[in-house]
């Protein structure tokens, strides 16, 4: 993972956010261009927006082909118009929200359960055609151990609260978190 500048931090939080208000107003991506050497670098992100301390989208890649600024860009108006939890915002929705941003690390298959560390590691689940992910400040957030983790995970996987114990693939994965 690149080590962020809080300067980089505030700079893609700006460029998300631009993105978001942008995209919504007018049904275009700004397109600025940057030469921030740790922004160029290809890194997978999700970008969660808030309003009103609740949760309005959240969407995001492990890889990205193109740019970590303008992966956060394309994960920012997808969470704002293409999470399918939500309906897409409206000019009425951009006027008060927050962003999270989370700069992800490769994903690492384990071995066993025990790999993981809570409140440092996202888990992505994978069995039969189902797969599931979790950011590593979720289960900080609800205080959750590591099996609730690993069945909260499966939830959103749409498979049974279990079925981590056997015949799934289970991948961690760390973040840089700000917002």
């Amino acid at each position: 993972m690149p080590r962020l500048t809080d300067d980089d931090k505030k700079l893609l939080l700006t460029l998300a956010r631009e993105a978001i208000v942008t995209y919504v107003r007018e049904g275009i991506t700004p397109a600025t261009e940057l030469s921030v050497p740790s922004l160029c670098e290809h890194y997978g992100c999700f970008v969660c927006i808030k309003k009103g301390g609740e949760l309005r989208g959240c969407i995001g890649n492990f890889t990205s082909s193109q740019p970590l600024y303008q992966q956060v860009r394309e994960m920012a108006v997808s969470a704002a118009t293409r999470d399918p939890r939500f309906y897409p915002m409206t000019s009425k929705d951009i006027t008060d929200f927050s962003l999270e941003i989370s700069v992800l690390s490769p994903l690492e298959k384990i071995s066993s359960p025990e790999q993981i560390t809570v409140g440092t590691h996202g888990i992505y689940i994978e069995k039969n055609f189902c797969r599931g992910v979790l950011l590593p400040q979720v289960a900080t957030e609800y205080g959750w151990d590591r099996d609730t983790f690993l069945m909260q995970t499966c939830v959103k996987a749409g498979l049974k609260p279990d079925d981590w114990r056997e015949g799934a693939d289970i991948y961690i994965f760390s973040a840089e978190v700000f917002s």
